[in-house]
């Protein structure tokens, strides 16, 4: 059962049409971007980057978000643009949300490039169906690459806490109602007040397509229900399913989408425990390696290098000055103290952040620690 007229536009251009795509082509410093929000579990493919990068074939413009400068599709072309020691790459804008932009990276990944892997797909599917609520099964599985089935089961496993719509919107962008019995009915009811009403009108009027008024007519100059006894059954399980009962009281069967995947599940990378040195901090001594950097001639050679070398030397001196220090803080200053430390302390993880924007651009194959939050 569908709406008589669509309100949305088909999902293979939802997120251009709902938040506005640019095709023109513009060059810009590939400093200036950042990484992608990708849904690839495992991150970008070296050896698929190395390929790209021995291409010589001009690579296709990346796709980038106007408003934060992240990458939506085309983290692979930029890495490989930085291995072929371009400063500049081609890019066309896109303009949406933080949703609109997930989805639009899962559309372009899914039909071209280096294929998502299916716990990528899966992963996907599960945050669309988060974030997009009101599309329908089949138009998250053609944006994911997924069969209806397999994401009915995982929006059924996602417990669907949110509060759901009673409408989703399917491929064509048509709007449809997860229980159509109520608009049955009301054209039975319409259709027995006004039997020479046109089946447009009628389809209008209760929010049912015209084919499904045609049906609702035929069924009620038969005698039968408006509402088909399986629709119906359908609706009630749907319901339940949707609340966690089950109305048959049978063990979810999820055999179809299991045998699909395998049984692989996902894996989960261990945790890491760096080691520490004497003075309580992870990985080499700061000053020792401060003082290998303040003999790098880019860093010493320019008033931005000595202002960075400054606050690092600052920063390693004072590191074994901190045990010493705290002990000394009167009780009335320590609030405050812990204040301005944790100020810095999130100062400096941003820097960290930037940074390692930067390297995985500059240079994406080498080895970093990974970057804690704040």
């Amino acid at each position: 059962m569908s709406n008589a007229a669509p309100s949305h536009p088909p999902v293979d251009n939802l997120a251009a049409h709902t938040s506005g795509d640019n095709t023109t082509v513009v060059s810009v410093p590939m400093l200036s971007l950042r990484p992608a929000d990708s849904p690839r579990l495992n991150g970008e493919d070296k050896a698929h980057i190395m390929r790209l990068a021995e291409a010589e074939t001009p690579l296709p413009p990346i796709l980038v978000d106007r408003r934060s400068m992240q990458v939506i599709d085309g983290m692979h072309r930029l890495m490989a643009a930085s291995l072929r020691g371009q400063e500049t790459i081609d890019v066309m804008f896109f303009e949406g949300n933080e949703a609109d932009i997930f989805l639009r990276a899962v559309q372009e990944n899914v039909t071209h490039g280096l294929p998502l892997s299916r716990a990528d797909r899966r992963a996907a599917a599960e945050r669309i169906i988060a974030s997009h609520p009101h599309l329908s099964d089949r138009a998250i599985g053609q944006t994911a690459g997924l069969a209806a089935k397999t994401v009915a089961a995982i929006r059924k496993l996602s417990g669907e806490s949110a509060p759901q719509p009673s409408v989703r919107v399917g491929r064509d962008g048509r709007v449809r109602p997860l229980d159509g019995r109520a608009g049955r009915r009301r054209a039975a009811e319409l259709l027995a007040e006004q039997p020479d009403a046109s089946l447009r009108d009628v389809a209008r009027a209760a929010g049912i397509s015209p084919a499904t008024a045609f049906d609702v007519r035929k069924r009620l100059e038969c005698g039968e229900s408006p509402v088909p006894e399986k629709a119906a059954g359908r609706t009630d399980r749907a319901s339940a399913a949707s609340t966690g009962a089950n109305p048959d009281n049978e063990t979810a069967d999820h055999g179809a989408d299991a045998d699909q995947d395998n049984g692989t599940a996902v894996p989960v990378p261990p945790l890491r425990i760096e080691p520490r040195s004497a003075s309580g901090t992870t990985g080499p001594d700061p000053a020792a390696t401060v003082e290998k950097l303040m003999r790098d001639p880019s860093l010493r050679n320019n008033e931005q290098g000595k202002s960075m070398l400054r606050l690092l030397h600052i920063n390693a001196v004072g590191a074994k000055q901190l045990p010493d220090a705290a002990e000394t803080v009167p009780p009335h200053c320590v609030a405050i103290i812990v204040q301005l430390a944790q100020q810095y302390a999130s100062m400096w993880q941003d820097c960290a952040r930037e940074l390692d924007r930067r390297a995985r651009i500059v240079d994406p194959f080498a080895s970093r620690p990974p970057t804690r939050s704040a």
